[in-house]
C-alpha cells in the first residue's frame, strides 16, 4: 500500500514539473522601499515574468500588531492587470494623516502576483498566487540626510533571563542583516524600531560574551561590523 502511494505521488510531482518549471512570478524592482518624508510619493517597479497575465494585487500591512500608519499611506493601483512580460509601476502615496515626524515608520508593502487560468486539453496545470512582502520605511524630513548604518554601533545588548535584550536609541530602523551573541549565530532576522527594545529568544544564548552584528542600508546591503561586550 505504501509503495503504491509513493508511486502516485512522484508520478504526480513529475506531472506537475513543466508547470513548476514555468513558474516565474513577478519580479519587484527593489528590496526595499525607501519613503522620503520630504515627498509625497514613492514608486517601485514591478515586471511580470510569466508566460500568462498576471492580476495585481497590492496593499500595506502592519510589521506587528496592529499599527494606524498604514492608514497613512495609499497604494495605487491596488488592484490591475499586468501582461506577460509587460511592467509597471506601484506608488505609495501620502494620505494626509499624520505620521511621527521624530522618527522612522515601518511597514509591510505586500505584492500579490495571480496567473491567468490558460485552460488547456489534457494536460495538467497548477495555479500559484505567490505574495512577496518588502519593507517600507518611511524616513520624515528632519532625518533627512541621517541614514541606519551611521548608528548602527550604538545598539546595546544585554543578557536578561538567559534572553538577549538589544536596545535602539536611535531614530532609525536598524534591521539586523547578521548577528552573533558568545560565538552563536542568531536565527533571525531581527530588527530594532526606534527608541525601543527587541528581546530575542533562542535556545543556548550564552549568558555573557561577545555581540556581532551588521544592519541594513537603505540599499539593502551590509553595513559595518559593529561589536560589543555583554
Amino acid at each position: 500500500m505504501m509503495m503504491n502511494l509513493s508511486r502516485f505521488m512522484l508520478c504526480l510531482c513529475l506531472s506537475l514539473l513543466p508547470c513548476l518549471s514555468a513558474l516565474a512570478g513577478l519580479q519587484i524592482g527593489g528590496t526595499r522601499v525607501l519613503f522620503d518624508g520630504t515627498r509625497q510619493a514613492a514608486t517601485i517597479s514591478i515586471t511580470n515574468k510569466d508566460k500568462v497575465t498576471n492580476l495585481v494585487q497590492s496593499w500595506l500591512s502592519a510589521i506587528d500588531g496592529n499599527s494606524p500608519e498604514k492608514d497613512s499611506f495609499i497604494v495605487t493601483p491596488p488592484l490591475f492587470r499586468l501582461e506577460a512580460d509587460g511592467q509597471a509601476t506601484i506608488r505609495i502615496v501620502r494620505s494626509g494623516k499624520p505620521l511621527p515626524e521624530d522618527r522612522e515608520s515601518m511597514l509591510w508593502l505586500n505584492i500579490k502576483g495571480i496567473p491567468a487560468t490558460t485552460e488547456e486539453s489534457g494536460k495538467n496545470t497548477l495555479q500559484i498566487a505567490i505574495n512577496s512582502q518588502i519593507k517600507l520605511i518611511y524616513r520624515p524630513a528632519s532625518l533627512k540626510g541621517s541614514v541606519p548604518e551611521h548608528y548602527a554601533g550604538k545598539l546595546r545588548w544585554n543578557s536578561i533571563g538567559g534572553n538577549i535584550e538589544v536596545t535602539n536609541p536611535t531614530p532609525h530602523y536598524m534591521n539586523l542583516s547578521t548577528a552573533s551573541v558568545g560565538g552563536k549565530n542568531l536565527v533571525g532576522p531581527y530588527y530594532v524600531a526606534p527608541y525601543s527594545k527587541t528581546v530575542i529568544s533562542e535556545k543556548g544564548l550564552p549568558e555573557h560574551g561577545k555581540a556581532i552584528w551588521q544592519v541594513l542600508n537603505d540599499f539593502g546591503m551590509r553595513g559595518e561590523v559593529q561589536s560589543q561586550a555583554y
